[in-house]
C-alpha cells in the first residue's frame, strides 16, 4: 500500500499560506481520483482541493479554521499496492507538526486581527469563521466587525462567503447600516462629479462593484502608461468558416470539444506572433523584456457584465484541438467563477471578441503590462472582388474586420501593422481540406 501526501497547493505568486474551510472527506472515506478532499480559502480565492489519486483517506493533519502555509502536508491518502510515495520533498515531512501542536499554534490566531490592520477578526462573536478573502473583501469596503457578521451567510455553518458579501455591498447604499458606516474610507475621499453632471428627478446612482472598480482603475492605468495606436485589416475568412461548417461535428467526437471560431484565431495568432516575437514583451522603464512564453489571454464577459481574462499559457505548444479544450474549459469555468488565481496571470498578448456582441471592430484597451490586444469582429457574408486566373469576378464571402491596439512606447506602425497584416494571412490561408 502506498501512502500519497496531500500538500497545500499554490494558490498564486504571492500566496504563501491557505485557510481551510471544510473537509468534504473523513478519516475512513474511500475517495476517487479528481474527488474533491478539502475546501480552502486565501485572501483572493476560495477553492476545492481535489485528490492526485484513488485511495482511502488515513489522515487529515489540519483542522477547520487552521492556517496552513502552502506546501505544507495536510493530509494522508492510502492507495493499494506500490511503494510508499510522498507528493512533497521529505524535508517537508519533518517540518510537519504534529496536530496538538497545530492546534496550539492555531488557537491564539483565531482572535488575532486580520494581517496588515483593521478590526476584522477571523472568528466572530457569534462563533462563525471569516475567511481571509471575506475579511479582505470587508477591509476594502470599510465594513466594520459588527457589520460583516450582521450578514447572513449561506456556506457551510452559516459562513459568508465571497457571493455573500458582494451581494450584501451591493445593497449596501439603501441598508439601514449602510448609513451609518461610510462607504469610501476618509483616507480615500470619493472622486469628484465630471464637471456639468446634475442629478435629476428619476435618475438612479448604482455604486460599482468591487470588480468593477477593479476594472475601471486597469483601464484608466493603461491608457495613462501606454500611447494607445490602433491599426485595422480585413479578412476573407471563408476558408476558416467552410471548414468549420464541414468538420465541426466530426471534431467534437474525435476529441469531445467543439471547435469555435476562437481556437482558430488563437492559432492564427500564435504563429504571427513566432514571426514577429517584438510583440510578445513588455516594458520595465527603458528596458524591453522579450517574452519566452507566449501566454493568450483571452477577455471573457460574466454575467454578471464585468470582465475577466483567462490565460492560456503556452498556447504555441497546443495543438488545435488542445486551443480548443483549454478555450472551452477557461470559458464555462469563467463563467461559474471557478477560475484559479494562477489562470487569470501570466498573460503576454490578449485577444477580445467584440464580434460576439455583432460589432464589426473595435478599439480595445492594452492589458497590461502587456504591448498589443487583438479584437476580432463579427464575420459578416457580403460581396467581395476576387482575383481569378479568367479575371475579377464578385462573390459572396465571408469577412472580418480585426483590430490591433499596441504600445507606440515600443510598437511602431510598422511593427503592429505587420503583425496584423501577418494573422489576417494566416486566417485567410487557411487550408479548408484540412484533416481534422
Amino acid at each position: 500500500m502506498a501512502a500519497v501526501e496531500l500538500i497545500m497547493p499554490k494558490m498564486g505568486e504571492s500566496i504563501i499560506e491557505a485557510t481551510i474551510l471544510s473537509w468534504s472527506k473523513q478519516v475512513g472515506d474511500a475517495i476517487d481520483i479528481d474527488e474533491t478532499v478539502l475546501e480552502i480559502a486565501t485572501d483572493k480565492v476560495d477553492s476545492e482541493v481535489p485528490s492526485p489519486v484513488a485511495g482511502v483517506l488515513a489522515e487529515i493533519r489540519f483542522q477547520v479554521d487552521d492556517v496552513v502555509p502552502v506546501g505544507e502536508v495536510i493530509a494522508v491518502i492510502n492507495t493499494e499496492g506500490g511503494e510508499p510515495a510522498t507528493a512533497v520533498p521529505k524535508a517537508a515531512e519533518s517540518a510537519t507538526p504534529a496536530p496538538e501542536v497545530i492546534e496550539a499554534v492555531a488557537a491564539p490566531l483565531a482572535s488575532a486581527p486580520l494581517a496588515g490592520g483593521g478590526d476584522i477578526q477571523r472568528i466572530g462573536e457569534d462563533g462563525r469563521f471569516f475567511s481571509p478573502l471575506v475579511r479582505k473583501i470587508a477591509k476594502e469596503e470599510n465594513l466594520s466587525q459588527a457589520e460583516l457578521e450582521g450578514i447572513a451567510g449561506t456556506g457551510h455553518k452559516g459562513r459568508v462567503n465571497k457571493a455573500d458579501i458582494l451581494a450584501y455591498l451591493k445593497n449596501r447604499g439603501s441598508s439601514t447600516s449602510a448609513k451609518t458606516q461610510p462607504v469610501v474610507s476618509a483616507a480615500k475621499p470619493a472622486a469628484p462629479k465630471p464637471v456639468g453632471l446634475t442629478l435629476e428627478n428619476g435618475d438612479e446612482v448604482i455604486e460599482m462593484d468591487r470588480m468593477r472598480r477593479l476594472i475601471a482603475d486597469h483601464m484608466v492605468n493603461s491608457m495613462a502608461t501606454s500611447p494607445h495606436v490602433t491599426s485595422f485589416v480585413e479578412a476573407d475568412v471563408t476558408n476558416v468558416w467552410n471548414w468549420r461548417e464541414a468538420n465541426k461535428k466530426s471534431f467534437q467526437q474525435r476529441y469531445g470539444d467543439k471547435i469555435t471560431f476562437t481556437p482558430l484565431f488563437f492559432e492564427a495568432v500564435v504563429k504571427a506572433i513566432a514571426d514577429y516575437p517584438m510583440i510578445n514583451v513588455s516594458v520595465d522603464g527603458n528596458k524591453i523584456i522579450v517574452k519566452k512564453k507566449v501566454n493568450i489571454g483571452m477577455a471573457a464577459a460574466l454575467p454578471s457584465g464585468n470582465l475577466i481574462v483567462p490565460v492560456i499559457k503556452e498556447a504555441n505548444l497546443l495543438s488545435l484541438p488542445g486551443l480548443a479544450k483549454n478555450v472551452n474549459d477557461l470559458a464555462n469555468r469563467a463563467r461559474q467563477n471557478k477560475l484559479k488565481p494562477e489562470e487569470i496571470q501570466g498573460g503576454t498578448f490578449t485577444i477580445t471578441n467584440v464580434g460576439t456582441f455583432g460589432n464589426v471592430m473595435g478599439t480595445p484597451i492594452i492589458n497590461q503590462p502587456q504591448v498589443a490586444i487583438l479584437a476580432t469582429g463579427a464575420i459578416r457574408k457580403r460581396p467581395a472582388v476576387l482575383e481569378t486566373e479568367h479575371g475579377d469576378v464578385i462573390a459572396i464571402r465571408h469577412m472580418m474586420f480585426l483590430s490591433l491596439s499596441y504600445d507606440h512606447r515600443v510598437v511602431d506602425g510598422a511593427l503592429g501593422g505587420s503583425f496584423l497584416r501577418r494573422i489576417a494571412d494566416y486566417l485567410e490561408q487557411f487550408d479548408p481540406k484540412r484533416t481534422v
